[in-house]
């Protein structure tokens, strides 16, 4: 599982960043360690923090590094220097604070440095879909459609505030599970597919309560994936 390293000019914006992020994962949170202030009191950020920080979630699956301000990145990247351990470190391009709780719920998961690294990257796209023009579509990055041979289902969302932060973590850590690659693809609205293994992907589709979804995958566990999602969705989420 990678470490995470939170670089903050506040302490108590850190803690309470690292604390949302939290609320995703429950028990099996990944490695965090945060950087943040200069001293006791003292708003700003210390290099040999960061790279302490660095050091005590070090691991051979490598750090992902988030900065909150101008100076964090000049201290993360010093911190880099005065570090004691070896392995891979990336200094993350994400939002604080969405990158911070996309990486958190994909690290649980066991995902791959890349894979956190580019989640985190792309964490502001639902915000960006909800109230501002949508971003350029990248066709490398389009999913396919349903595959003719994916075992599938459709359940319609039933708690409240629909496919929103928290039932995506869980939903996230569901599919991890099982050696299948499952899909979610909107009916009511025509949004997707996309894939069920990214926080930030499922939560571009916007799904709210009533919505009707398609859930698809292929692979060994297929279809115990697909009953896994249904039986969640269908039971709202642990909300109702």
């Amino acid at each position: 599982m990678i470490g995470i390293v939170v670089v903050s000019h506040s302490p108590a914006l850190a803690k309470a960043a690292v604390d949302l992020a939290l609320q995703m994962v429950g028990s099996s949170p990944p490695p965090i360690a945060l950087a943040a202030g200069a001293g006791d009191d003292v708003i700003g950020t210390d290099a040999t923090r960061v790279a302490s920080a660095i050091d005590e979630v070090a691991s051979d699956d490598g750090v992902l590094v988030f900065m909150d301000l101008g100076s964090a990145v000049m201290s993360a990247e010093m911190g880099l220097e005065f570090r004691s351990s070896d392995c891979e470190v990336r200094l993350s391009d994400g939002p604080f604070v969405e990158g911070l709780v996309a990486a958190v719920v994909l690290a649980a998961a066991g995902s791959s440095l890349d894979d956190v690294a580019r989640e985190a990257s792309r964490a502001m796209e639902p915000k960006q879909g909800a109230v501002g023009p949508a971003p350029a579509a990248q066709p490398s990055a389009a999913q396919p459609p349903t595959e003719p041979d994916a075992v599938t289902a459709e359940v319609t969302l039933v708690n409240p505030a629909g496919l929103h932060a928290r039932p995506v973590s869980m939903l996230v850590k569901t599919v991890s599970e099982f050696d299948a690659a499952v899909k979610l693809e909107d009916l009511t609205s025509g949004k997707g597919p996309v894939s069920a293994a990214s926080l930030i992907a499922v939560l571009t589709l916007g799904s709210a309560q009533g919505n009707v979804i398609r859930i698809s995958a292929t692979g060994p566990q297929a279809a115990d994936a697909v009953e896994a999602v249904r039986a969640m969705a269908a039971d709202g989420f642990g909300e109702e």
